[in-house]
């Protein structure tokens, strides 16, 4: 069946129907995305996390006071 031959009874569905329609569809997609991810089920990822990220924390500290410096010499 194509999208042609679909799209006039989609247009007769209820205000609910369509969107339950829409939420179908949607689902859909997300089947199809997820066989076709990159990420493999059941394996496990290293991920970074910020915890004890202490240089990172004086980074960002740094800049934010520079940047408050510069607003407030403006």
């Amino acid at each position: 069946m194509t999208l042609t031959e679909i799209l006039p009874s989609l247009q007769k569905l209820s205000h609910f129907e369509k969107v339950k329609a829409i939420q179908f569809l949607a689902t859909e997609l997300t089947k199809d995305e997820q066989t076709s991810a990159i990420l493999e089920d059941g394996k496990t990822y290293e991920i970074w996390s910020p915890y004890n990220a202490f240089s990172a924390e004086k980074v960002l500290t740094d800049m934010l006071q520079q940047h408050l410096l510069q607003k407030e010499t403006k």
